[in-house]
């Protein structure tokens, strides 16, 4: 299948073929559940592009990610000056570059929404804490979302207010989904000292973040049911052409997973990480994937066996 998505992707050159599989593994390793919902849902010539914006977005975050302030900074700084001559030069010595210019010539939105996404990366090499919703919905309008819109431009509509229900509909997803990683990582962002959840709300409940308790359980438990408030508004797949509809309710639906997990993990995610059963996610995918086959062209109505 992934030899079918390089040649629908019009990826032939040998060198580049092993790269994208390069980005199609950190992609893999980046968002498992996620991914898999790609490999097996989204048409096999858009795969290749969608690996390597996720794995491009991914390579950032782990450029900018570490060290002191200063460090981040000149990290970033370093990595702009690295994306910028791949552009120019429509090369790189590093392969997720030079496949990121190969997707970008491909799908030229993608170059618009590289630079938008840098540009997010000011603030987020910037922030040691999330002061309030006001704060973390500026860090979702300019950091987040441009990091979602990388790969969900590859399957954006084209008309103009689809589009722009369709990118409404994206804010209102990873703006669910960062309130759900900020909890789902909270062991590991406490003992870094950048917790994203809200400081107002840890404060209001009282809440100690290093150890299991009923307030930790209570700030969850509201933080929980604002991501769902947003995931009930999603209505990506209506906007969306039918081709793309599959993916884009598993992905929704990986979420609803990933907050039902967070939901039972509650005051524990002090000490715990939580993610979507494998059971669960694995019986969403074949449901969407038996949808997709069902729908295909070609496919007939199946004949009963009588047993």
């Amino acid at each position: 299948m992934w030899k079918r998505a390089l040649d629908r992707a019009g990826v032939r050159e040998p060198r580049l073929r092993r790269d994208y599989a390069k980005q199609r593994r950190a992609a893999r390793r980046y968002r498992t559940a996620e991914y898999a919902a790609a490999r097996l849902l989204l048409p096999a010539s858009l795969l290749p592009h969608v690996v390597t914006a996720v794995a491009f977005m991914h390579d950032t975050d782990e450029r900018i990610d570490r060290g002191t302030p200063d460090e981040r900074v000149a990290a970033l700084a370093e990595w702009d000056g690295l994306v910028r001559k791949a552009f120019a030069e429509g090369d790189s010595g590093l392969p997720v570059l030079r496949c990121l210019v190969r997707t970008s010539e491909r799908h030229p939105d993608v170059r618009a929404h590289v630079e938008e996404f840098l540009r997010g990366c000011e603030r987020e090499v910037a922030w040691r804490t999330i002061a309030d919703d006001e704060e973390l919905e500026r860090y979702v309008r300019e950091y987040c979302l441009p990091a979602l819109m990388l790969t969900a431009c590859l399957f954006a509509p084209g008309d103009g207010e689809a589009r722009t229900a369709f990118t409404d509909g994206c804010h209102r997803l990873i703006r669910a989904m960062q309130r759900i990683d900020f909890l789902e990582d909270l062991p590991e962002d406490v003992r870094a000292g950048r917790v994203g959840v809200p400081a107002d709300a840890v404060a209001r409940h009282g809440a100690d973040l290093t150890r299991p308790g009923a307030a930790l359980g209570r700030l969850v438990e509201e933080q929980a049911d604002r991501a769902a408030a947003d995931l009930a508004a999603v209505s990506l797949a209506d906007v969306v052409a039918p081709s793309y509809r599959p993916f884009v309710r598993a992905l929704v639906g990986v979420q609803h997973l990933r907050l039902d997990a967070m939901r039972r993990a509650g005051a524990s995610l002090a000490t715990r990480t939580s993610g979507p059963p494998a059971p669960a996610a694995a019986l969403l995918l074949l449901r969407e994937t038996a949808a997709r086959a069902r729908r295909a062209p070609g496919a007939g109505p199946r004949r009963l066996s009588g047993k």
